[in-house]
């Protein structure tokens, strides 16, 4: 992997995204355990997405209209369902001191919240081949593949850090937890409809 290429990957990981809200939520919620497993599910869902693409199935999502529009709207349920489940403040999803949550639960929402979204083996499909040079073969776009997902699991972790870094001083502030609260439920929102709006090209 060039440099060039690490850089281009963690500028992508670190733009705020559907994995990014979730991994501070369940940090600000559980702790640093709970953010840790919320990065683990997080980044399996990218190498989901990763194998998606490298098996080529992203073209038939992007030529089906209808598997894009269904995988895509339910993602769409999905976060809104998110964003009123924060806003509500409902057990795990609270960003106040909850009760342990499972590794396991933890990880699969990671998973389905990232699972749902179609545009990103699209996005592997359009971003990967740019950095392989002329002549590469299926073990040089694994390579690509796995440097992407270590990136993406590292940026995770690091987001998780802050969030439990400053999670007791917002602990102590009612008002800062409840501005905090809203925000995550607008967020989810904000990519829910983010989502809604996007097209297949």
């Amino acid at each position: 992997m060039s440099a060039d290429y690490i850089l281009t990957a963690f500028i992508v990981c670190l733009a705020p995204g559907i994995g990014v809200v979730y991994t501070l939520s369940a940090t600000l919620g559980g702790g640093m355990r709970a953010g840790f497993w919320a990065s683990v599910g997080c980044t399996i869902a990218t190498m989901l997405h990763m194998g998606v693409a490298m098996a080529g199935l992203a073209a038939v999502l992007h030529a089906s209209a209808v598997a894009f529009q269904v995988v895509k709207f339910a993602g769409v349920i999905y976060l809104g369902w998110m964003a009123w489940a924060v806003l509500r403040d409902r057990g795990g999803l609270s960003v106040r001191p909850a009760q342990p949550e499972s590794a396991a639960r933890l990880v699969w929402r990671g998973i389905l919240l990232n699972i749902l979204n179609p545009k990103l083996p699209l996005f592997f499909v359009a971003f990967l081949p740019q950095f392989l040079p002329p002549g590469s073969g299926l073990a040089d776009l694994a390579g690509l593949g796995a440097g992407f997902s270590a990136i993406t699991f590292v940026t995770f972790l690091f987001y998780a850090a802050l969030a439990s870094a400053g999670r007791q001083r917002l602990l102590e502030s009612a008002r800062a937890m409840d501005w905090l609260r809203r925000a995550f439920a607008a967020a989810f929102a904000g990519l829910g409809l983010k989502l809604a709006t996007a097209s297949a090209t």
